[in-house]
Formats: structure tokens, sequence, C-alpha cells
């Protein structure tokens, strides 16, 4: 594993997005569900991921997880195998859905990053909470379907503006996507 400075900087300021966005609340977007909110704790998960990789991605989420965990909202976000490891697998399956789409367009690949990364977080807390005797299994399905897909919208709404953002400043390395009309440089 190779953490550059660059890395470094990344996994601490995205890590440090994640923290401010759940103490200030600012996480949390009010939506039409029984839940009353969809998060976007998990964005900078997903912007690390496509920023940097897997790895950094991974720490991200490790340090999301690990702000859940001291932060529990239910008893099962208080069982690590719950609060961090999904977590910790949203950085590496966004950057893969990434890294997996370069031969279309930037947008899609950030769109992808951001729909694979809120299902990983959706299904594995979920799936997660339901083997540790947390949920009922068809409580998880009901939450996962009504809940996941306001999150996957929001997600994809915040990923893609904020995505193009980072191409365009430099913070996105291309990693094989070829320009196209459209793309920042």
């Amino acid at each position: 594993m190779n953490l550059t400075v660059r890395k470094m900087a990344i996994t601490g300021m995205l890590g440090a997005v994640s923290i401010v966005l759940g103490v200030t609340r600012l996480g949390f977007i009010p939506v039409p569900t029984a839940a009353g909110t969809a998060t976007i704790m998990h964005v900078p998960v997903i912007l690390a991921a496509v920023a940097e990789g897997p790895i950094v991605g991974g720490l991200v989420g490790l340090i999301f997880g690990i702000f859940s965990l001291m932060q529990p909202s239910s008893p099962m976000f208080a069982d690590p195998l719950v609060a961090v490891l999904p977590r910790i697998i949203i950085g590496i399956t966004a950057a893969y859905a990434f890294l997996g789409l370069r031969r279309f367009k930037m947008g899609t690949g950030l769109v992808a990053a951001a729909v694979v990364g809120t299902l990983t977080n959706t299904c594995l807390v979920l799936g997660m909470a339901v083997l540790r005797g947390y949920l009922p299994r068809g409580v998880a399905l009901t939450v996962g379907v009504i809940h996941g897909l306001p999150e996957i919208i929001v997600a994809a709404a915040v990923t893609l503006p904020v995505g193009l953002a980072l191409v365009r400043a430099g913070y996105v390395r291309r990693q094989g996507y070829a320009p196209r009309p459209g793309d920042a440089a």
C-alpha cells in the first residue's frame, strides 16, 4: 500500500467532511419516507474512492464507520460489524464501479460510483443487521426498498456535480477516462 502525502491529505479532508456532516446533521437530507431522512454521510467515501481509488476510499469509509460507531443512533450501530465494516467496503466497490466504466463519460462513472456505493451501504448495513439479529429480514427489506431509493437519488445528485468540480480542479485523476465533449479537462 503506497500512501502518498496526497492520498493521506485527501483521506483526512474527506474523512473530516464525513464527520462534519454527521456532527452538524447536514448529512441527513429530509425525504418523505418513514425514516424521514436520507443520508449523504457516505458521499465523501465515494468521492475519495473516485479521486484516489479503493484504498483511500476504504480509509475514508473506516473514518465514517468509526464515527458511526462512536455516535450510534440505534443499538445496531454500536456493533462494529454493522457500523464499520460496510462503510469500508463502500469505498472499495465505488472505486471499482468508477474504474470499470472508463470507456464511458466521466459523469457516467461518477453516477455509477454513487449508485454502487449507496447500494453497498444500504445492503451491507441492513444485511449485517439481519445477520446479527438486530432486524427481521422483512423489516430490513422494506427499509432497503423504501429508504434506499431516495438515498441513491440524493447521492447521485450530490456526487455528480461535486465529482465533476473535483475533476475540473484536478483532484480526480482521469485514471484512463478519455476526454469527451462536456467532460472537464
